[in-house]
């Protein structure tokens, strides 16, 4: 087990990591803030779906999730339509222009990422990943585990690097 400094350390690199994340907000269109990209990406990711599990694997309130599901309406990246087994109940599903705006939006983080992890080797970015997803595993995240993926999922981790990290 790792020593309380780490636990610190990993503390302060989480706090830092808010950067990374404005960053990525910057790169956004601003017809489509955070909140409508991760509906998008959601929506990419497991498909059709209610509103209500939309607002629960957003861990966000009903009515954030409906104004944010109106804001991609309007602009036709998503359909609404009943639900044939609860007649209360919406499914929410991507149109083709949003599937195009999402994976406009896919283009433009990952492009961000390959200039910002230019000089990261193939297996580091990997290790990252592989170490992030089992992060995020270890906070057992129970929302996503009733949906299948659409895509598949990561590639497994390589095995670690010999490469000395640069220092801070």
């Amino acid at each position: 087990m790792a020593e309380r400094v780490q636990y610190e350390e990993l503390m302060r690199q989480f706090s830092a990591f808010g950067a990374v994340k404005r960053e990525i907000g910057r790169i956004m269109p601003s017809d489509c803030p955070s909140g409508s990209a991760a509906v998008l990406t959601l929506l990419g990711r497991f498909g059709d779906m209610r509103m209500s599990k939309l607002a629960d694997l957003l861990a966000v309130d009903m009515s954030v999730t409906s104004r944010h599901v109106a804001h991609l309406a309007e602009r036709g990246w998503i359909d609404r339509s009943p639900d044939p087994a609860d007649k209360r109940s919406r499914i929410v599903h991507l149109t083709p222009a949003g599937l195009a705006r999402l994976e406009a939006l896919s283009e433009r983080t990952t492009q961000l990422l390959a200039e910002r992890l230019a000089d990261w080797s193939d297996e580091e970015v990997a290790q990252l990943t592989g170490l992030m997803a089992r992060l995020r595993a270890s906070f057992d995240d129970s929302r996503l585990a009733a949906l299948p993926p659409r895509l598949p999922p990561p590639a497994p981790a390589l095995e670690p690097t010999t490469r000395t990290p640069a220092s801070t």
